[in-house]
C-alpha cells in the first residue's frame, strides 16, 4: 500500500478476556452437565473469549475445551495439567503427538487442533497459580467460572476465593448452578455468615449463575467486596 506521507498511530490489541474454568474430568449422569459446558463454549466464542483450564480432554473439562477450538480455533485454549494426571486425564480416542516434557520421557499429549495448546507442568500448584495468572493478566471481564465438578473443582474453587477475599487478586468467581449442583455451597456460606466465619460482605466473593449467559455477565460487571482483605502481596 502507497504512503500518503502521513503517519496514523498503530492500532492497540485489546487484551483478551480470559475465562478460567474449573470442572470434572468426568461428564456426570446426567446430560444437563454435558450442554452446560457446551453452552459455555458458544458464549465465550461468540464474545472472543479464551480460555485457560485444567489440560484434561475428558468429562466435562474436554467438552468445554474442544467445544470452544471447534468454534474459535486452537488459539482460544490453553490446557495446564501436572505430569501426573497426563495418562489419567487424557481421551485416547483422540490422536496424541509424542513430547518430551522436561524429565526426558515421552509422553502424549492432545492434538493441538482438538484442544487447544497444552503446557505440561511438575505439580498441582504451578498448575494453579499459571492458570490463575492468566486470567489476573487477562482483559476486562476476566474471571474463575466453576461448572459442576468434584473434590478437585471445589477445592480450586474455594482457593480462588480465598485469594479474592485476601487481596491476591481482584477477579470475578462464579459458580454455573447447573440442576441446583451449587445449591450446597451456597447454604454453606450463607450458614458461615449467619454464625460468624464470613463476613456479610464477602458472602458476595461467589456469585451464582444459572445459564453460561449469565456467568459471563456475572464476570463483566463483578465488584469486589469492600470487606475483602487490603493486603499487599508484591513482595511475597
Amino acid at each position: 500500500m502507497a504512503s500518503n506521507g502521513t503517519s496514523t498511530p498503530s492500532s492497540v490489541t485489546p487484551t483478551r478476556t480470559k475465562i478460567c474454568v474449573y470442572c470434572g474430568s468426568s461428564a456426570g449422569n446426567k446430560p444437563e452437565h454435558v450442554e452446560a459446558a457446551r453452552a459455555l463454549a458458544r458464549v465465550m466464542a461468540a464474545n472472543n473469549m479464551a480460555l485457560v483450564y485444567g489440560g484434561g480432554t475428558v468429562g466435562l473439562m474436554g467438552e468445554v475445551a474442544k467445544t470452544l477450538v471447534a468454534l474459535s480455533g486452537p488459539d482460544a485454549v490453553h490446557g495446564i495439567i501436572p505430569e501426573a494426571l497426563v495418562r489419567y486425564e487424557r481421551d485416547p480416542t483422540y490422536t496424541s503427538k509424542q513430547v518430551n516434557d522436561a524429565s526426558g520421557t515421552h509422553m502424549a499429549v492432545p492434538e493441538e487442533a482438538v484442544f487447544g495448546r497444552t503446557t505440561i507442568v511438575k505439580d498441582m500448584h504451578t498448575r494453579k497459580r499459571l492458570m490463575a495468572q492468566e486470567v489476573i493478566d487477562g482483559g476486562p471481564g476476566s474471571g474463575f467460572v466453576a461448572l459442576s465438578g468434584g473434590y478437585g473443582t471445589l477445592e480450586e474453587l474455594f482457593e480462588t476465593a480465598t485469594w479474592n477475599q485476601l487481596g491476591i487478586h481482584n477477579k470475578g468467581i462464579c459458580v454455573l448452578n447447573i440442576n441446583g449442583f451449587y445449591d450446597g455451597i451456597l447454604t454453606w456460606i450463607n450458614k458461615s455468615v449467619e454464625e460468624g466465619f464470613i463476613h456479610g460482605g464477602n458472602k458476595s466473593i461467589l456469585v451464582e449463575a444459572k445459564t453460561a449467559e449469565e456467568a459471563i455477565t456475572a464476570l463483566r460487571d463483578y465488584k469486589v467486596s469492600e470487606a475483602v482483605y487490603k493486603l499487599s502481596w508484591s513482595n511475597q
